[in-house]
């Protein structure tokens, strides 16, 4: 997997963090706090908790960031927090029943003003096809997609095995490559009922 910019000054801001420097702890913070965010938001699919829960998970980044030996694992690791502060949310306040049915819809990804029709169309019958699938599957295929993390990183996210993560990556793009054909069938069909225009 790529370094990217994000990942090499976020191991800069953990060094320094760790170090003493409060400056770069509030600037790892802010590097950091929009993925995590949406990671919170996506588990537990409310604006009002996912703050919450970011900001209980903040003061255990902060108690612990001392302890984090390899620096580079500072995404992985905050995930991980999330998502144990998002889990313990969740049992608190809700039923599964009811925390399924809140999990299921996931904001569509901000589209680049620039991109052809086509894509964006392409982009939102992604979204959509992702916004059904179960929030395990769909935690997984976000943060290996959208975030960019390994099946490794993930495993540490989600706290599950790895092997957990590629079958959750297996079903995920099973069930959206199945939801992209059918839409594509339907789609098919119904420009053969309009006819030639």
């Amino acid at each position: 997997m790529r370094r990217d910019k994000k990942r090499v000054l976020g191991e800069y801001l953990v060094a320094a963090a760790q170090a003493g420097d409060r400056r770069a702890f509030d600037r790892l913070a802010r590097l950091w706090q929009p993925d995590l965010l949406r990671h919170a938001y996506r588990l537990c699919g409310e604006a009002d908790a996912a703050r919450d829960v970011l900001q209980d998970a903040w003061l255990d980044i902060v108690r612990g960031l001392g302890g984090l030996q390899d620096t580079a694992a500072f995404p992985a690791w905050a995930h991980r927090i999330v998502t144990r502060k998002t889990a313990a949310l969740i049992r608190k306040r809700q039923g599964a029943r009811r925390t399924r049915a809140a999990m299921q819809s996931e904001p569509a990804a901000p589209l680049d003003g620039a991109a052809q029709m086509e894509t964006r169309l392409d982009v939102a019958r992604v979204a959509r096809a992702m916004a059904q699938l179960p929030p395990d599957q769909r935690s997984a295929m976000a943060l290996y997609h959208r975030q960019e993390m390994s099946v490794a990183e993930i495993a540490i996210a989600l706290d599950v095995p790895a092997g957990t993560v590629k079958t959750r990556l297996m079903h995920a793009r099973r069930k959206v490559r199945a939801a992209l054909e059918t839409a594509e069938n339907g789609e098919t069909h119904e420009s053969c009922r309009q006819g030639p225009r």
